[in-house]
């Protein structure tokens, strides 16, 4: 049976994907910082679940974390890295600059860091890691959401050129998402929002298809060309 570690699962996109995921056969392992809600999750799927709590603004103690987990699995398939944090911060104010940054940066990179080194000793293995279509640009009201956007796909990037290098039989895929109906979508801006479930079903998808990249929804793909073709100038007014 495949075993899948979800980093993030206590809601929104990551708990809709440890669904689908225990629907497809996985044993899953669930990551998050808050253990009522993973215990909910657990006894939502039943049989083959287990609960880590963690917290990425430690890294420290989130990687040793991470690694109790695969041990307690006995070695681990899939590890997606689905959790983050986003504010909107027009007034740059720095707590939460700073929180985003150790979140969806440090926190990410860390469990990203783990995931690749465990599936390295295994010989094999599957890196998943949620980013976003906001790492495209820059967000002058969202700075450092954006920023740590493009600082995770950039990860994954240069982890894929690793595995190429060295041969290794890890698939390394970087999901960008659009709008997801969730907490943590807090643009007035609704354009093309996907809930939680169809965003899940289309990255269980990529995960089966070992896909390098996707877009969540696909449609986001025709918007991304766009934003990447766009002048500077024009970009700067958006």
């Amino acid at each position: 049976m495949n075993k899948a570690i979800i980093v993030g699962a206590s809601s929104g996109m990551g708990r809709a994907l440890a669904c689908e995921l225990k629907a497809k056969g996985y044993t899953v392992g669930l990551m998050a910082r808050r253990r009522t809600l993973l215990e909910e999750l657990r006894a939502h799927l039943g049989n083959h679940a287990y609960v880590k709590v963690c917290d990425l603004s430690n890294s420290a103690t989130a990687m040793e974390s991470l690694r109790e987990l695969i041990v307690e699995m006995g070695g681990v398939d899939v590890v997606v890295v689905s959790a983050g944090i986003g504010h909107l911060n027009p007034d740059l104010n720095w707590d939460l600059e700073q929180e985003t940054i150790l979140v969806n940066a440090l926190g990410f990179a860390a469990m990203a860091n783990v995931a690749f080194t465990h599936f390295q000793r295994q010989g094999r293995g599957h890196l998943v890691g949620i980013t976003s279509v906001s790492a495209l640009i820059g967000n002058r009201t969202a700075p450092a959401y954006n920023a740590t956007k493009a600082f995770a796909s950039n990860y994954l990037d240069g982890l894929r050129q690793k595995a190429a290098k060295e041969n290794l039989s890890i698939v390394i895929a970087d999901i960008q998402p659009g709008f997801v109906d969730t907490a943590m979508a807090k643009s007035p801006i609704k354009f093309w929002v996907a809930s939680p479930e169809t965003a899940a079903a289309q990255i269980m998808r990529a995960i089966q298809r070992k896909t390098a990249h996707a877009y969540v929804s696909r449609r986001w793909r025709l918007l991304a060309w766009i934003l990447k073709s766009l002048p500077e100038p024009v970009l700067r007014r958006l």
